[in-house]
């Protein structure tokens, strides 16, 4: 599924370069469930975005579903991010000014799919929802965005799901909830890779990839 070959990753500030990835070489598996851990300034969420396509390594090369992704061009990138990748953020990015609805369907919108409100309304009420449909996320409790969030994610019906610290804005209740649907989603053959400082969190996947200091050391 996901296949990493020596990726280097440099961040230029001012006169300074900051070296973010050194040299990660990473192999994802079909239908894993994977903690990426470490603490802040390790490298995780950079290794994060190159998965996701939202940038391109300076060296090394990223593979995913057989195909080399590191030089596509930037219409490529965001035709693989669209169809491909899935993305749940840890404050949800729900547009405020559309309901719950509305917002799964956007993915469909903008790849130009037809039947974008019927999917959206199976997604809801996939992640149980289905009351919920009408309501803008003012109108839903954490968790509930949470999972809007995640039926977004899914109504592409992506490859891969990457969620980003998923739980960081939910209290310990709603935080089992979530990790319980993404655990349900896993267990139907998703491959789900979940960025986390949480140890409760990555002790629930059933492999942690440990990052320090831009490289894997644990993985």
């Amino acid at each position: 599924m996901i296949e990493l070959h020596d990726i280097h990753k440099i961040y230029r500030l001012g006169d300074h370069e900051v070296q973010a990835l050194r040299g990660v070489t990473l192999r994802i598996e079909k239908g894993e469930l994977v903690a990426v851990v470490g603490t802040s300034g390790s490298g995780k969420s950079t290794l994060m975005h190159i998965l996701g396509c939202l940038d391109t390594p300076d060296r090394g090369e990223y593979r995913l579903l057989g195909e080399d992704v590191s030089r596509l061009s930037k219409n490529r990138l965001a035709e693989l991010r669209n169809r491909r990748i899935g993305f749940v953020f840890q404050n949800f990015n729900l547009l405020p000014r559309l309901n719950a609805t509305e917002n799964v369907e956007l993915p469909l919108l903008y790849s130009g799919m037809t039947g974008a409100k019927r999917r959206a309304r199976e997604m809801l009420r996939r992640v149980g929802l289905g009351d919920r449909m009408t309501h803008r996320p003012s109108q839903l409790s954490g968790g509930e965005a949470q999972r809007v969030a995640i039926a977004r994610a899914l109504v592409t019906d992506p490859a891969i799901l990457l969620a980003d610290e998923p739980t960081g804005n939910l209290d310990t209740a709603t935080s089992n909830e979530i990790m319980g649907l993404l655990g349900k989603l896993h267990g139907e053959g998703r491959t789900i890779l979940i960025v986390t400082h949480e140890p409760d969190v990555a002790a629930q996947c059933r492999r942690q990839v440990r990052m320090r200091d831009g490289v894997v050391v644990v993985g």
